[in-house]
């Protein structure tokens, strides 16, 4: 079994990691591995709608409709 260390850990997130895995009912250590080992098995959701796609008869001849709009900006207030 391989080892990490993460340095640099901000002081919120190991209380956050610390809290998820008392409410978990497991360590801050098997926590952090669990979340580690669900997020590298998850796929790809740009990469399952690609072969969701392909699946489907594939996206070559599919047609875009032209863009008569200008890109703006977000306003967030």
């Amino acid at each position: 079994m391989t080892s990490i260390v993460v340095r640099g850990l901000d002081e919120s997130v190991k209380r956050q990691l610390a809290a998820q895995a008392k409410e978990n009912g497991r360590s801050m250590e098997a926590e952090a591995r669990d979340i580690l080992t669900r997020g590298t098995r998850r796929p790809h959701i740009g990469l399952a709608l690609a072969r969701a796609a392909e699946e489907a008869g594939g996206f070559d001849d599919l047609q875009l409709p032209g863009r008569a709009d200008d890109a703006r900006a977000v306003d967030f207030e």
